[in-house]
């Protein structure tokens, strides 16, 4: 199964879920990669003969950086019209017993063949990295143990789960704190630009001396980064800016 991190800032876009799909559902099948393992005596999951049960013959992993850009992935994969949901399996929600947290998205989709176009079932894992972390280790340590992992590993396993839950919604509250940031600082450099506009203009109409004087005022206020004494200093400029307006046209 391909893994691949969803956005390097937390920003999920339409356009990267939808240029990953068709290139990472590449078929993997099944009883072959068993038979496989089988010979170099691994734990495997047990034998199927149809094709048909296996609902992750083909798939693919998406890491997201925070819980809540799981939400928008599935939002963007409901809204496909090239894949159809069978069903949804939320073990974030509500983890298995060994302490494995992600989000399971069983789909049909439709792949070219050599004998044709084929309806498949794929899986789609979405988790955060934290929790790809915790089951990078666990899927190791039932290799390593042959599925029968000792009972005070598990218990050190369920305790880092129930921490790495702890981490993932912390690191949310970060999140919301560095998007606050970027939006006020995104409202400031708009306020900005337009009030330079604004003063611009003014040397166009208006006596350069006092244009002077007003822009070494809007210095002053810019340096303290006052929002509200900018959007204050920016509404009477506008004032200022309509009067020499209105005067040009008389």
């Amino acid at each position: 199964m391909r893994t691949l991190l969803v956005g390097n800032t937390g920003y999920i876009t339409n356009k990267f879920v939808e240029e990953a799909f068709p290139e990472s559902l590449v078929m993997v099948m099944g009883d072959t990669n068993i038979r496989k393992n089988r010979k170099k005596n691994l734990f495997v999951r047990p034998f199927v003969k149809n094709e048909k049960e296996l609902e992750d013959i083909a798939g693919i992993r998406l890491i997201c950086q925070f819980v809540e850009d799981i939400d928008r992935v599935l939002e963007i994969i409901e809204s496909r019209s090239d894949m159809e949901i069978k069903s949804h399996k939320d073990y974030i929600s509500h983890s298995k017993d060994s302490g494995y947290r992600s989000y399971h998205v069983i789909i049909y989709y439709e792949v070219n063949t050599i004998y044709g176009k084929k309806r498949i079932q794929a899986e789609i894992q979405i988790r955060t990295l934290a929790m790809n972390f915790w089951a990078t280790v666990e899927h190791s340590l039932q290799y390593k143990y042959k599925g029968d992992i000792p009972q005070h590993v598990t218990d050190k396993l369920l305790v880092a789960s129930d921490a790495i839950d702890v981490l993932d919604h912390e690191m949310s509250t970060v999140r919301d704190e560095i998007m606050d940031a970027q939006d006020s600082f995104r409202k400031k450099s708009n306020l900005v630009s337009e009030i330079l506009h604004t003063m611009q203009n003014l040397y166009k109409v208006a006596n350069r001396h006092e244009v002077l004087k007003i822009q070494d005022e809007f210095y002053k206020i810019y340096e303290t980064g006052d929002m509200e004494r900018l959007e204050h200093f920016n509404k009477q400029l506008d004032i200022i800016a309509e009067g020499y307006r209105a005067q040009s046209i008389s």
